[in-house]
């Protein structure tokens, strides 16, 4: 279903291993840190070095990533620096990429996770919900990218963005879901182009169906036919782990990834095939 947002610590099939310190001393800006992939970024980060500033909206959410992070750690670990703050609100970002500047001195990787769901029939799809999903999944990410810019110049670093398989594949009910996420991946696409100049790369991750607290309370509307989404749920016939897309993200903002700009990489059990 494309869930690039939310969701607990839910591993499942998607452990990783013990990874390496490929971000030792290497500052990160992720957003939609509260849970879900965002969380399990936020916990695959820190483990291999990063100091972290992570941002949410949901304060309780956003204590127990930290919470998390701080007990799967090793005393050395920098504690991430949380901000509450709507990522569709242009001063709040402009205060959480300051924050992050004055804080480590450089950002060397911005991720953008923060994302809304939305299932609604066309015929009742509302501007306010057409609205409210382009504000965070599409204003947001261009917000953080854009006031991360010139520190991401300085120090020659990444963009990873979260788009969906929604934004390629038809999802039926989610015409406005796609759409902004589709929105995310052209400017990725156009965003890499622009930066490569300067040494900074852009990479789009899109998740498939991922198990996470976003997806397990979408609800379909009465009588609708979601018989489409049985049909891509992979062969292995469980969703993902958000810890997979987490590894998947970790790569694409490391050095392992340096060639790779300008690319999307889909996570998605091989459901859209």
């Amino acid at each position: 279903m494309g869930q690039a947002d939310t969701d607990d610590a839910d591993t499942g099939h998607g452990a990783t291993g013990s990874p390496g310190r490929r971000y030792a001393d290497k500052a990160v800006v992720l957003t939609g840190a509260a849970s879900g992939i965002g969380r399990a970024t936020a916990l695959r980060l820190s483990a291999e070095g990063a100091r972290l500033l992570v941002v949410d909206r949901d304060a309780d959410g956003l204590a127990d990533t930290l919470r998390q992070v701080e007990e799967c750690s090793d005393p050395h670990t920098p504690r991430p620096v949380p901000v509450v703050a709507d990522v569709a609100e242009e001063q709040a970002v402009r205060s959480a990429v300051a924050a992050a500047a004055e804080r480590f001195g450089r950002i060397d990787l911005l991720v953008n996770v923060a994302g809304a769901l939305g299932v609604t029939p066309l015929a009742d799809l509302g501007v306010d919900e057409w609205r409210r999903l382009f504000d965070v999944n599409a204003l947001g990410t261009m917000l953080f990218c854009r006031e991360a810019l010139p520190h991401l110049i300085a120090a020659k670093g990444v963009v990873v963005n979260t788009a969906s398989t929604a934004a390629t594949h038809a999802h039926p009910l989610m015409t406005a879901y796609a759409a902004s996420k589709g929105a995310v991946l052209a400017f990725t696409l156009s965003l890499a182009a622009e930066v490569a100049p300067h040494g900074v790369r852009a990479v789009a991750v899109s998740p498939g169906g991922i198990r996470t607290p976003m997806s397990r309370s979408t609800r379909f509307p009465e009588g609708a036919d979601a018989s489409y989404y049985r049909r891509i749920v992979p062969l292995t016939g469980s969703l993902g782990a958000p810890e997979e897309v987490a590894g998947t993200i970790a790569f694409a903002g490391s050095a392992d990834a340096g060639f790779m700009n300008g690319v999307e990489l889909r996570v998605d059990g091989g459901s859209h095939n």
